[in-house]
């Protein structure tokens, strides 16, 4: 652990998808993960990370890192869609947060060392987009009560739509930000990133931008 963590001011950690690997001379996304977080504990960004099969382990070691120091950040890079997180093609979206659900013991530790100042950043392909994103963001962040950020759009190096969301409040990004093709209702096709569309980043920003 790095001195941000021995401080008290909190622990930053990010999990990744290691499960995508390629095939031939396709590059596997994972790889890019574990770059990424390579590079940003290298640039004093991150505390600690962990490759992860899947969301019982995922949550079990966020549940755990570090024993009882709180978690200031929380970064999830891997793959998702309309309103879930998904390691390894298993979700995890508003039945998971249930109080019954089998990841709820890790849920409600997860949610006890986080506080309204801190960030569950889902660095995932339009998680946040059309109805079903939205109401995925507005449970997380009340379930975890943090502040929330994610995607819209398809992301890669450049990220668009980035929106984060506070505990108690509505979203205030459209539903169909981000739609090719479908409704809100029942969303088909999401957009690649572009630099010029809404509340776009690169990878390489470790912060999320005022105003998003």
């Amino acid at each position: 652990m790095n001195g941000n963590a021995r401080n008290g001011s909190g622990l930053r950690v990010m999990i990744y998808d290691r499960t995508c690997g390629g095939r031939g001379w396709r590059v596997g996304l994972s790889r890019a993960w574990w770059a990424g977080a390579a590079l940003y504990s290298a640039l004093g960004r991150l505390d600690a990370s962990r490759g992860v099969d899947n969301w019982t382990d995922a949550l079990k070691w966020l549940a755990t890192v570090g024993g009882d120091t709180p978690l200031r950040e929380v970064q999830f890079w891997g793959h998702g869609k309309w309103g879930r997180l998904m390691i390894d093609g298993a979700s995890f979206d508003v039945t998971s947060l249930e109080r019954g659900s089998e990841h709820a013991g890790h849920v409600d530790r997860i949610a006890s060392r986080l506080s309204p100042s801190s960030l569950f950043w889902s660095r995932t392909c339009e998680t946040f987009g059309a109805n079903s994103g939205q109401l995925f963001a507005r449970s997380l962040a009340d379930r975890l009560n943090c502040r929330v950020a994610g995607h819209t759009y398809i992301i890669g190096a450049i990220q668009s739509g980035l929106h984060s969301l506070n505990p108690g409040k509505s979203p205030g990004w459209r539903a169909d930000e981000g739609l090719l093709s479908g409704t809100p209702a029942t969303p088909k096709q999401a957009a690649w990133s572009m630099p010029d569309a809404p509340n776009t980043i690169t990878f390489l920003q470790g912060r999320i931008p005022e105003g998003f």
